[in-house]
């Protein structure tokens, strides 16, 4: 899901995730610090709390189910209970940090940029969580209401990093006195040991180009990308070759239309055709 998702959100861009798969679950390619890594390492984390809570309100998992803490609890000043199922979404991301924190082992400086934007795609996720009601009474009045918790669409949460990694911040590791060891992360560039906010993406390398495949920062480059010849923006030829020009491919797509039935019985149509132009880049 997460990596389904993360090639949507950068389908314009030089990178677009196509350098991971499922042998790169978490971004293992991505042995640059940058932003891009920030992004899949949240996106990922999300994703599989995403998916373990969808899965338990299914009833899809035997170790989980709706999230019983509110059912039967009144809201007195907003005059509504809890009911319903409740997605569980608690069990979800504690299964997400179980789950994918497990492979942070090396006390280093990445370690603590990898679990800090895990935990922010976790609490975006949680932040996009929405309230559903149903309304009870005669004739169709709202005298008492129902309500539970539902799991915001992925797409959402997919925009919502996105936006976050656009103004992802920049970081430096403190290390310990004693042992130098890595501890916490603070904002490069201030005079303070400011930290980032919980939901802030981090980074620590600036990000490559991604123009020219690179093995060892896990770009694939742009050659053979599809691209747009007028477009202004990060899907244009200009920008997605990065000054290397384009091919132009025609292409002419052939198919019936305009089909009319004739009594009795057959159907007759017309042949239409189409020529299109499709740029890639040298």
């Amino acid at each position: 899901m997460g990596i389904n998702e993360c090639q949507y959100q950068f389908r314009f861009g030089r990178w677009n995730c196509s350098a991971l798969g499922e042998r790169t679950v978490f971004g293992q390619e991505l042995r640059v610090g940058s932003r891009e890594a920030a992004f899949t390492y949240a996106i990922t984390a999300a994703g599989v709390a995403h998916a373990v809570t969808a899965a338990c309100s299914q009833g899809n998992l035997s170790n989980c189910g709706c999230d019983r803490e509110k059912q039967g609890y009144y809201n007195q000043a907003e005059g509504w209970k809890w009911g319903g199922c409740s997605a569980d979404v608690r069990y979800g991301i504690d299964f997400s940090r179980r789950f994918v924190d497990a492979r942070e082992i090396k006390k280093n400086a990445r370690r603590l940029m990898n679990l800090h934007n895990n935990e922010a795609g976790r609490k975006v996720l949680e932040d996009r969580m929405k309230l559903e009601c149903k309304c009870h009474g005669v004739s169709g009045s709202c005298t008492t209401k129902t309500c539970w918790t539902t799991l915001p669409k992925f797409r959402e949460v997919g925009h919502q990093l996105k936006e976050k990694y656009n103004a992802a911040v920049q970081v430096e590791v403190v290390r310990a006195s004693r042992l130098r060891q890595p501890t916490f992360l603070r904002i490069k560039q201030l005079r303070s040991y400011q930290k980032p906010m919980e939901t802030d993406l981090v980074y620590i390398e600036k990000s490559p180009n991604y123009c020219e495949e690179d093995a060892a920062t896990g770009s694939v480059g742009t050659q053979g990308r599809l691209c747009n010849r007028t477009s202004p923006g990060a899907d244009g030829c200009d920008t997605m070759c990065c000054g290397r020009g384009y091919n132009t491919h025609q292409y002419t797509k052939v198919w019936q239309c305009n089909c009319k039935f004739h009594w009795c019985c057959f159907v007759r149509c017309s042949t239409c055709s189409e020529r299109t132009e499709v740029f890639t880049c040298k």
